[in-house]
């Protein structure tokens, strides 16, 4: 029996997390948390069963506590409830599905307890990566990387060595609006952009796609897992979403891993590495496919991925300033408060008034992040 304790539960990694739960018997639910959902929550702790459960709000907590007054849980809010949930000895892994920087303190707390990590919180290594990856090589633990691209970069690492890796080729869908020019994307609506081609995900994360700033915080995520240098590192379009990513290894050869576009398969390999389990869900095939094609980023229309880019370069505290610019950008787009293109703008400037800190710590990340949030409340009087 394998135990999970599941932060970001009622979102869209966490809920396909329980789908596989639901089809594997031996898979135990003993922690689960969420932002706000409620109604949700309230569900999942009835089928599931879990004994401690957290919520963003104290407020919120105390409502699920009287729904639940029938069940024997314990619920706790805020960061308090997830360091819980991160050391809690009953679990033997912890699925980290949050969205945002909410997710390091809890990362570290269940890394420094030995819990290994299943991956899908990619802010964690995005702006902490100095600081996650060398403690967990440390406690001996393993980060599984739930990512589509990255768990398909690292299934197609298996049986090879570190050190013969030439190349990582992450693949990008192109979002939305591959081929649009910058005058096409000016009266781009929330609707329009949350409408990708090929995957089913959360608001946010569809927005970062449709940008490509998903990807450019793919390619900081990547140099971190893999211990690989940035130009070791290539973004290719490939709009068919079957090929997840590829590694290009010393003597030319490529090993791809290919699958229809489904998140389950990345979220079942995590839990149950090295094994792999039958999945239900719909198969490539080759015959209807036809062909598959390639094509570079256009990064002079898409130009998040560019700033996203320029900030692994400069690397140190500026990937947490275009990440949490980012995320804020994309809240006052999904909340019409600024047009799609104004969101790229919006990391550009607070990259640009940023004071670079070398190797910052958590306090100092944390503390970057507030800044950076405070200076575009200001700006647009929020």
């Amino acid at each position: 029996m394998k135990r999970l304790a599941i932060m970001g539960s009622t979102g869209s990694i966490g809920t396909q997390t329980l789908e596989i739960v639901r089809e594997n018997k031996d898979l135990e639910v003993v922690a689960l948390a969420a932002g706000k959902n409620i109604d949700l929550l309230e569900k999942q702790v009835r089928e599931f069963r879990p004994k401690l459960v957290s919520l963003q709000e104290e407020k919120d907590c105390k409502e699920l506590a009287v729904r639940l007054s029938d069940m024997d849980v314990t619920i706790v809010p805020g960061m308090e409830g997830l360091i819980q949930i991160a050391e809690m000895e009953e679990s033997d892994i912890l699925v980290t599905a949050i969205v945002g920087m909410i997710g390091i303190r809890p990362t570290i707390a269940a890394i420094k307890k030995k819990k290994d990590i299943a991956l899908a919180n990619k802010e964690t290594l995005v702006t902490a990566g100095h600081i996650i990856m060398p403690l967990a090589a440390k406690m001996g633990v393993s980060i599984l990387p739930v990512d589509s691209e990255h768990s398909a970069i690292f299934q197609s690492m298996q049986g090879n060595k570190k050190e013969q890796i030439h190349k990582l080729l992450i693949t990008a869908s192109g979002g939305p609006f591959r081929g649009k020019t910058r005058e096409q994307l000016q009266n781009i609506q929330v609707e329009d952009a949350l409408k990708h081609p090929n995957w089913s995900m959360g608001s946010k994360i569809t927005i970062d796609s449709s940008t490509l700033v998903n990807k450019g915080l793919e390619v900081m995520e990547a140099k971190w897992l893999f211990d690989v240098e940035l130009d070791q590192i290539q973004v290719v379009v490939h709009p068919q979403s079957i090929i997840h990513s590829m590694v290009e290894y010393v003597d030319g050869g490529i090993i791809a891993q290919l699958g229809t576009p489904d998140m389950k398969l990345p979220i079942q390999y995590a839990l149950f590495y090295p094994d792999r389990r039958p999945m239900k869900g719909k198969r490539v095939d080759f015959y209807e496919l036809g062909s598959i094609t390639f094509e570079k980023p256009d990064m002079e229309t898409f130009t998040g991925l560019k700033l996203a880019l320029q900030a692994a370069e400069m690397g140190g505290s500026v990937p947490t300033v275009f990440n949490a610019a980012n995320e804020k950008a994309v809240s006052l787009f999904l909340n019409r408060k600024i047009k799609y293109l104004e969101i790229p703008e919006v990391i550009e400037m607070c990259m640009e008034k940023h004071v670079r800190l070398d190797n910052p710590s958590v306090e100092q990340i944390l503390e970057a992040e507030k800044e950076t949030y405070d200076y575009i409340n200001e700006k647009y009087g929020l």
